[in-house]
């Protein structure tokens, strides 16, 4: 299967892909380029940042929670104003936010990492109820943060480590017990980037160089793939009027000459429902 381009707006790093039912609209971000943009039934939008944004979180029809270097934004789509939520690695100004996503209970998980991926020093966060808590330190580029249907079930990684990682949930959604591997790519050479489940809890991998999205089943065995056009395949997303278009963000970054393939957003129907995303509970 392969995905056609839904989007023609290059983005130097494309990055979370979030689909907003109540407006039938998709947002994604240009981490690099400051950039949030989106299109839908009325067309195409951005807006430009003074700072690197990467992901966020349905709050209400007109209201995202975003993901900055700084900190966590509550943000008005009409006005395209923004007011902190709380702070997120302020202090650090060597860090950025990356993957993010929220689960079932309403708490918004976010990575963060170095600006230069330098070796572990980034981590994952979640905030729920007004309060921001560290779950999981010493990573280099967290990635594939999503949930299985059940609610019960998150998933992560760090992209260098080539390997997402499974982690049991309580019924508030904090984690219980500790994480362990459910996909490991490294025999492949495949990059895990981000990930999203879909309504029958099979996992969505964008892989990082391969040009695709993969799915696997709660097994870790893949079921299919989807080929995409640019080469830095970041993240996917389930959208549509029946959520089964799935989405795609791609990357220029680290290409030399990029070609005009790179850094679209692609989309392909898939057959298949995704979930609808879970809204944060500010």
């Amino acid at each position: 299967m392969t995905a056609t381009v839904f989007d023609d707006r290059p983005c130097h790093l494309g990055e979370g892909p979030l689909w907003h039912p109540d407006r039938q609209e998709l947002f994604w971000f240009d981490i690099m380029g400051k950039r949030l943009l989106s299109r839908g039934a009325e067309g195409s939008r951005e807006w430009q940042f003074d700072a690197h944004f990467s992901a966020g979180g349905l709050v209400d029809a007109e209201t995202l929670l975003i993901a900055s270097e700084t900190g966590l934004w509550r943000f008005d789509i009409t006005t395209g104003t923004r007011e902190l939520l709380c702070p997120l690695e302020a202090d650090r100004p060597e860090t950025r936010s990356n993957d993010g996503r929220a689960d079932a209970q309403g708490g918004f998980w976010i990575g963060t990492m170095g600006k230069e991926a330098q070796e572990g020093i980034g981590a994952i966060y979640r905030y729920y109820k007004g309060e921001l808590r560290k779950l999981v330190e010493g990573i280099t580029i967290p990635n594939a943060i999503c949930f299985a249907p059940d609610g019960r079930t998150a998933y992560h990684s760090c992209t260098r480590s080539q390997i997402i990682q499974r982690q049991p949930l309580d019924a508030e959604g904090w984690p219980e017990g500790p994480a362990t591997p459910f996909l490991d790519l490294r025999a492949e050479g495949l990059n895990p980037d981000g990930a999203v489940v879909d309504a029958e809890g099979y996992l969505w991998n964008a892989q990082w160089g391969a040009a695709r999205v993969a799915r696997y089943a709660p097994d870790g065995s893949l079921d299919r793939t989807v080929a995409v056009g640019g080469r830095h395949s970041s993240c996917p997303a389930f959208g549509g009027a029946d959520l089964t278009t799935l989405f795609v963000t791609t990357a220029q970054e680290n290409i030399p000459d990029p070609g005009p393939a790179e850094g679209l957003v692609y989309a392909a129907e898939v057959g298949v429902t995704g979930q609808r995303e879970h809204r944060v509970q500010l």
